[in-house]
């Protein structure tokens, strides 16, 4: 199969391994230095596409492909906010989406965990849920897209969080250099920690606390390698289809 690969950094490089490895090759890699030389003839040689680059230049990527008529996977976050711009595109042109906030098999386990666990303390009360995630101080958004599918499955159901808040600590305090003040949450908020720390790959954390207990559940990436294979996954899945799919397609949750 022949790979249209968006975003050519660590990440690109770690899917270039795994098509070469898994008998694909990668007819092209594309970044900033020649994403203006890249035609539709170009893109149209190839089975299907990787996107991995920013959130500002996904939404014309994933474009190019639904011009160039090549399904595409997209696992750059950031860009959300724009989803249903993007969906209608695809529609209208009958091409075939990709997309999903982490494309790790065990994030995706995860998930399911998140969302079952929210459904057992709904009706607990008493215990207050907050979040954490850390990654890499080169990550451009924050929350992470993985920490805000986490966060939207705890507010789907648990009834006493509205919406999410985001915060990245520590948050100066007006009271001098030095000293500290956490940021207000209120009792409808769910906080999501955000900490970009040297070349962490990823960690995300959900914690239930009372003055009885915690319950914690976590996630941490050693590398990535486990994204990289499921972006390589989602792109076998995708050649020959058309529409709009998911990580619950590729693994039939």
């Amino acid at each position: 199969m022949k790979i249209a690969l968006f975003g050519y950094g660590k990440m690109g490089k770690e899917i270039e391994q795994i098509a070469l490895q898994r008998g694909h090759e990668i007819a092209l890699k594309i970044d900033v230095s020649n994403i203006n030389s890249i035609t539709n003839e170009d893109l149209k040689k190839c089975d299907t596409a990787i996107e991995f680059s920013t959130p500002a230049s996904a939404l014309s990527n994933m474009t190019k492909c639904f011009d160039a008529g090549i399904p595409v996977a997209v696992g750059t976050t950031g860009w959300y906010d724009k989803l249903g711009e993007v969906k209608k595109i695809c529609k209208e042109k009958d091409a075939c989406l990709f997309y999903a906030s982490n494309f790790s098999i065990g994030v995706n386990m995860f998930f399911r965990m998140n969302e079952q666990l929210a459904k057992m303390m709904n009706k607990y009360s008493d215990y207050n849920v907050s979040m954490e995630e850390i990654h890499h101080v080169h990550k451009l958004d924050a929350p992470s897209g993985t920490a805000i599918t986490l966060a939207n499955q705890i507010i789907e159901n648990v009834n006493r969080k509205k919406k999410y808040v985001n915060t990245s600590p520590p948050i100066p305090s007006p009271k001098g250099e030095g000293s500290f003040s956490p940021a207000k949450i209120f009792p409808e908020e769910l906080e999501i920690i955000s900490k970009r720390i040297d070349e962490v790959t990823g960690t995300h954390s959900v914690k239930y606390f009372s003055s009885i207990d915690d319950i914690e559940i976590k996630h941490t990436a050693h590398n990535r390698k486990g994204f990289a294979t499921g972006a390589m996954l989602a792109a076998e899945f995708l050649k020959g289809k058309k529409g709009i799919f998911g990580m619950n397609d590729l693994m039939q949750l």
